[in-house]
């Protein structure tokens, strides 16, 4: 006699699939969650590797340059180099980036120096260089204003009549050292809105606007700055993409700003003529001082 009963199919497969997809995305999700940990960790190591080097001349014997310490806000001491000109056109501030430091700079401070008739004082943020300390973002904006101030001090001048140049992470210390100081111009290289903008752009897995402790978020800042602004960014930037430099330079309410745009140039490439004929021209224009009766 046959049995009516409809045999039931082996669920054990399916319950081993479920387990074992159940125990895989633990792993997955344990392992996302200890890389976002890990960046959070390094973030400053990411951020500001220049810290780690102190390779370079230390004492260039063909560069006609000034030594100075000064101290940050909270008792940091800073270093830095003054090259005087002796006529100069104006008084510049410059402002690196991340991953350099003053011993890297010394050709590029004489040509500054030489080719737009300015005295530059160029310093590295605390834990870059000699400068004592570590970085991290409210230290690093802080010792930019005491830059700004020696500077002030050391020309005689107000700190509205320097013009502030930064690269890059320096453009993040200069937009504040603007929005908050005043300068007689600002001047703009291959920068951001914000840091967390540019960790989205090369992180895009990961929650980094939630994260990251470092900000420097120079597109609230620069909307109070009303003063000359040159700004050039390279169109093969392939660290802080271009329309983040453009979205920064929008966003400045300025109506004396000029935009230049460097075909096929990245992060780290040299800057083009047009660049260097525009840097020229604004800082003839605007270097000079303000005499007041």
């Amino acid at each position: 006699m046959k049995s009516n009963t409809t045999p039931q199919p082996d669920r054990k497969p399916k319950r081993r699939i479920v387990r074992f997809s159940l125990r895989l995305l633990a792993v997955v999700g344990v392992g996302f969650v200890l890389v976002l940990a890990m960046l959070s960790y390094c973030e400053n190591y990411l951020l500001y590797p220049g810290a780690l080097s102190r390779g370079g001349d230390w004492n260039p014997r063909w560069l006609d340059y000034e030594d100075v310490w000064f101290s940050s806000a909270d008792g940091t001491r800073l270093h830095g180099w003054c090259l005087e000109h002796d006529q100069p056109q104006g008084y510049l501030l410059y402002c690196h980036g991340n991953g350099d430091h003053v011993a890297h700079l010394a050709e590029y401070l004489e040509h500054l120096r030489r080719e737009y008739r300015v005295t530059v004082f160029a310093f590295d943020y605390r834990g870059y260089g000699q400068s004592d300390g570590s970085p991290h973002e409210q230290g690093v904006l802080a010792d930019g204003h005491a830059a700004q101030q020696w500077l002030a001090q050391h020309a005689e001048i107000p700190a509205d009549q320097i013009l502030l140049m930064g690269r890059s992470l320096g453009g993040g210390v200069a937009v504040d050292l603007a929005s908050t100081n005043g300068a007689k111009g600002l001047i703009l290289e291959r920068t951001f809105t914000s840091l967390p903008d540019v960790a989205a752009r090369l992180y895009w897995w990961a929650p980094v606007r939630l994260l990251m402790r470092n900000r420097f978020s120079s597109i609230d800042k620069i909307s109070s700055y009303r003063g000359p602004l040159l700004q050039s960014h390279g169109t093969a930037d392939e660290l802080i993409p271009f329309d983040i430099g453009q979205q920064l330079f929008a966003a400045c309410p300025s109506q004396k700003k000029s935009w230049i745009a460097m075909p096929g140039v990245g992060h780290n490439s040299p800057n083009t003529p047009d660049y260097e004929s525009a840097l020229r021209d604004f800082i003839t224009k605007h270097g000079s001082l303000t005499v007041t009766p």
